[in-house]
């Protein structure tokens, strides 16, 4: 949310317009650019402009589809991405994209229209385009719109298209049934290979649902490496994918349960899918599943077992406990473990947690770029722990949150962000919500100062310090 007004659009469009203007991504999200805004800046996307990408989310400016569709139309060449998501369009505004897709011209390679209110005769129009021209196209998202069976139907039958090379599909909270389910089923089997990414999170495929798409798995060209389908309402998931996936291990790359009381039957299935050898499972997601102890130390065993291929691990908003530390620092001292990201966001890890995990990590820091560790109450002390890692040479840390952790002083993060190469890697930092007082324009002055690689700083700075109490 930048304020943009139409002077603001005037200027964006002089520089899309130059000769000289090598800008190829404009985001322009959660901007009240108005009618009059839109058409200035899409005076700017002429033969000259080498936009690829553009973003005008929001739920104003009506006429904005119009106005894009109708000046993109006339260079359809530089468009890679459209994304007009959470503008309600509804389906006339989807026919005029539409007439773009169609174009022969059109390279447009991914189309997010999540939340837009489209309905069975948008997606019959969408999909009718693409079957004229959809070579191209990579990535759609039709997310949080209520296609029907017939706007099922239409996805199915481009699903079906031996020329479709499509790779994500995302249809979560489409209201799709175990119908819909079948259909998918069996369009993905006739077309399988291209498709690699498939959500249908918030949908109810009721157990028979559940089992189409699981015995897809088992299909010898089935390529899928991300799918995403479980609901508290389709309690049978886990049994399926563990079971299904079990037999075609190579092809799964995430594994993301967020939501779901699994309990200790379906924990131990999982585990028993991470420990084979020939599980390949790069990202593991399991926010807020109400794993306890017990189910926590099962899962980090089988992870210990099988540690080389896992790089993005996902626990928040589980209690952690001080067993659970310990349990999830032997993972991060094994030496095989090439853990990349991993996230405890309120997790209730507290200052002696925050010391066992961070001495797991300066064992092996190495491979380490993202950490979350938010909603924690690691207070000064953790933030010692912390700076620990950062002033160990191997650290490459990129990302570090701590948003609203309790800490009141941060003058050993300063020190440790000045005296190490920390800075070099460090790309961004949260400490939003905390009270860390007049050392907030003293941790400016050190980020400023420096060679640091945070990205838009001032955006940081805005984003990540703008909520810190001063008092």
């Amino acid at each position: 949310m930048c304020d943009l007004t139409e002077e603001s659009c005037s200027a964006l469009a002089s520089v899309l317009s130059s000769d000289s203007s090598s800008l190829k991504d404009l985001d322009l999200s959660n901007n009240n650019l108005q009618d009059s805004g839109v058409k200035l800046l899409s005076d700017g996307l002429n033969e000259k402009c080498k936009l690829k990408k553009l973003r005008l989310l929001g739920p104003a400016a009506d006429e904005a589809c119009q106005y894009v569709t109708e000046i993109v139309g006339k260079n359809p060449l530089l468009l890679r991405e459209l994304n007009l998501s959470e503008r309600k369009l509804g389906d006339t505004r989807v026919n005029q994209i539409t007439a773009l897709l169609q174009d022969k011209h059109c390279k447009l390679n991914t189309l997010i229209l999540s939340n837009d209110n489209i309905t069975e005769e948008g997606c019959a129009a969408l999909t009718s385009a693409f079957d004229s021209n959809h070579s191209n196209l990579i990535e759609l998202d039709l997310s949080g719109n209520t296609l029907g069976k017939s706007g099922m139907m239409k996805i199915c039958c481009l699903l079906k298209n031996t020329k479709s090379r499509l790779m994500k599909l995302k249809l979560s909270d489409c209201s799709i049934t175990e119908e819909g389910y079948k259909a998918q089923a069996s369009a993905l089997r006739s077309n399988p290979s291209h498709l690699i990414e498939l959500d249908l999170t918030g949908n109810d495929p009721g157990q028979s649902g559940v089992k189409e798409l699981s015995d897809f798995l088992q299909e010898p060209n089935c390529q899928l490496k991300t799918l995403r389908f479980l609901c508290p309402e389709a309690d049978e998931a886990c049994r399926f994918v563990t079971g299904i996936v079990g037999k075609n291990l190579l092809l799964l790359s995430e594994l993301n349960l967020s939501g779901h009381h699994l309990g200790d039957t379906r924990v131990s299935q999982i585990s028993a899918l991470l420990q084979d050898k020939h599980c390949q499972l790069s990202t593991l997601i399991l926010c807020g599943c109400k794993i306890t102890e017990k189910q926590l130390l099962i899962l980090t065993s089988a992870l210990k077992s099988n540690p080389s291929h896992l790089r993005e691990l996902n626990l928040s908003g589980n209690k952690l406990k001080d067993s659970g530390a310990k349990n999830l620092s032997d993972l991060m001292m094994n030496p095989q473990c090439k853990l990349e990201k991993l996230e405890l966001c309120g997790c209730r890890v507290t200052e002696k947690q925050c010391f066992i995990l961070t001495s797991a990590l300066k064992s092996n820091p190495s491979h380490l770029r993202e950490l979350d560790l938010s909603e924690n109450k690691i207070k000064n002390t953790g933030v010692k722990h912390l700076c620990d890692i950062l002033k160990d040479p191997d650290c490459k840390l990129e990302r570090l949150s701590l948003h609203d952790c309790g800490i009141t002083d941060i003058h050993t993060l300063i020190q440790s962000l000045t005296n190490t190469k920390a800075l070099q890697f460090l790309k961004e930092l949260d400490l939003s919500y905390n009270n860390i007082g007049d050392s907030k324009q003293q941790l400016i002055d050190v980020l400023q100062g420096s060679n640091c690689k945070l990205l838009e700083k001032e955006h940081w700075l805005t984003a990540s310090l703008s909520n810190i109490n001063l008092s």
